[in-house]
């Protein structure tokens, strides 16, 4: 354990240059003493650093102190700093054991490669499961992640669900959602989210954007999608199963045959084309509004198929 805390100490004063007793101490997670005798087992060990008193003193590595991990690519570096999944690592308990490979990464890294992989965690957020179904073809992505790469404004050509469908709207890109691809942008009314796939064309503009100070691409996406969870499923429908329905719907059968159930809804038009998938499986009973609008399109397609 104590291996691997000097280490961790050894690869903090690579990355960051001066830090104090107290800031290790923070990052370690260990009291001021230990670092301190952190430090003097690094010395003895012939690790070249110092310690300074006063304001702006601390702990640093004598300049030119660098272990070098030659021959990456800025390439390779990228793609380096995009596989990581900080979310699927830690669920497995294994966030810890990433963060400390990452940090070994970077410092090993030439300065301009590792401010190169710096910019890449700022900007690009990645959650490869899929986060609301299976990915979709984003013709493209190309031209968005270069606008949020190179910070520049963009005018985008966007589908909507609502009218009117069709909208033009000016954008600072200020970060990527991969999985399902969205891309997180400032603008006039804010910052907002965007489907990359429901893009239909970007014009990008030559003026460039600074993101606001404190914005923080992983704590904004957490953010939306806990609020985007919390509207999802704000209704409920009182429906009859058929044995059948109930297990395709989970629900547990209260007889050998129909059971009433109550089931939460994201809304009446979502709600409308999950039940019709169900056929004769479901009757819906409540709301009014989506076992009328069941019954009109049930007496379009007898009509139709009648005809």
């Amino acid at each position: 354990m104590r291996a691997s805390r000097l280490v961790t100490l050894l690869l903090l004063l690579q990355n960051r240059g001066r830090m104090t007793a107290q800031q290790l101490a923070e990052e370690l997670e260990v009291s001021v003493r230990t670092v301190y005798r952190d430090v003097e087992a690094l010395g003895a060990a012939g690790i070249p650093l110092y310690g300074a008193a006063g304001h702006a003193g601390g702990y640093r590595l004598v300049d030119g102190y660098r272990t070098r991990l030659t021959g990456l690519t800025a390439d390779e570096a990228q793609a380096a700093f995009l596989a990581a999944l900080p979310g699927a690592a830690a669920e497995l308990g294994l966030g810890e054991a990433l963060a400390t490979a990452q940090l070994k990464l970077r410092a090993a890294l030439p300065t301009e490669l590792r401010e190169h992989a710096g910019r890449i965690q700022e900007r690009f957020l990645l959650d490869a499961p899929g986060w609301y179904g299976d990915a979709d073809h984003a013709p493209h992505l190309a031209s968005v992640a270069a606008a949020v790469w190179a910070r520049r404004a963009a005018v985008l050509r966007y589908r909507r669900w609502r009218s009117p469908e069709e909208i033009d709207r000016r954008v600072e890109p200020y970060g990527l959602k991969a999985g399902r691809w969205y891309l997180v942008a400032g603008g006039s009314s804010g910052i907002r989210t965007y489907r990359v796939d429901q893009i239909l064309d970007i014009g990008p503009l030559q003026e460039r954007f600074a993101v606001p100070d404190g914005f923080d691409l992983v704590a904004y996406w957490n953010s939306y999608l806990a609020d985007f969870r919390a509207r999802l499923h704000t209704g409920k429908a009182l429906v009859r199963l058929s044995p059948e329905g109930a297990r395709r719907l989970g629900v547990t059968p209260t007889s050998d045959g129909w059971t009433d159930a109550r089931v939460p809804i994201e809304s009446i038009d979502h709600a409308h084309g999950e039940f019709l998938r169900l056929g004769t499986d479901v009757e819906v009973m409540a709301p009014a509004e989506l076992r009328d609008r069941i019954a009109a399109t049930v007496r379009t397609l007898a009509a139709r198929y009648e005809g």
